[in-house]
């Protein structure tokens, strides 16, 4: 008899074609820290310094419980292979304003130009719009991680200008653009798509 505990595969928070939009979950802190730290995607993520399983695992636990919190984040599951394969979030939310900042990660490089991003930010707009009341997310990418702000254009973000110098990285100063979408122009868009007989 196999003693082996069979993984419980998770309920989706949000659903897509080809993946979900699921809570993350304590035991999945090992493959966060591989994504992370992976040199290949640490290069665009702003993160210069190296983190722990243990610094995840507070993060993880310090997240709020009201839902009135700065952050929300979801791990990006995939429907086919069963398995996580990165994370998409909104995050330095500002209620009052209605604003906040887009952000995504796929951390499993098998993964990377098979149009997953596209399809995790466009639920995370439609999850920020629609169930979070949000009037305005906004990304901001380096100029050269091409692949991020071409997605962004692809699904519709307005190139709102450019910070010079603004991050540095592998011994450089880079310029960022910087990115937003408005609830209103997600609206029409969406009129648009029903009116065409688009998902």
């Amino acid at each position: 008899m196999s003693t082996k505990k069979q993984e419980i595969e998770p309920v989706p928070f949000i659903k897509g074609d080809n993946i979900d939009l699921v809570v993350p979950r304590s035991e999945w802190i090992e493959l966060r820290c591989k994504w992370v730290n992976n040199p290949k995607n640490r290069k665009f993520l702003r993160g210069p310094l190296s983190r722990s399983k243990d610094q995840m695992k507070k993060r993880f636990e310090s997240r709020p419980t009201d839902g009135l919190g700065d952050w929300v984040g979801f791990t990006l599951y995939h429907k086919k292979d069963k398995k996580p394969i990165g994370e998409v979030g909104l995050s330095r939310i500002n209620w009052i304003n209605g604003w906040a900042n887009a952000y995504a990660n796929i951390g499993e490089i098998e993964y990377w130009n098979k149009n997953i991003a596209t399809e995790a930010t466009q639920l995370l707009l439609k999850y920020a719009f629609e169930e979070l009341n949000l009037n305005k997310v906004s990304g901001s990418v380096v100029v050269e991680n091409k692949g991020s702000w071409a997605v962004a254009e692809k699904i519709g973000f307005k190139y709102e200008g450019i910070l010079k110098e603004h991050k540095y990285i592998n011994g450089k100063y880079r310029d960022e653009k910087c990115y937003g979408f408005l609830k209103s122009d997600w609206l029409k868009q969406q009129a648009e798509k029903s009116s065409l007989g688009e998902k």
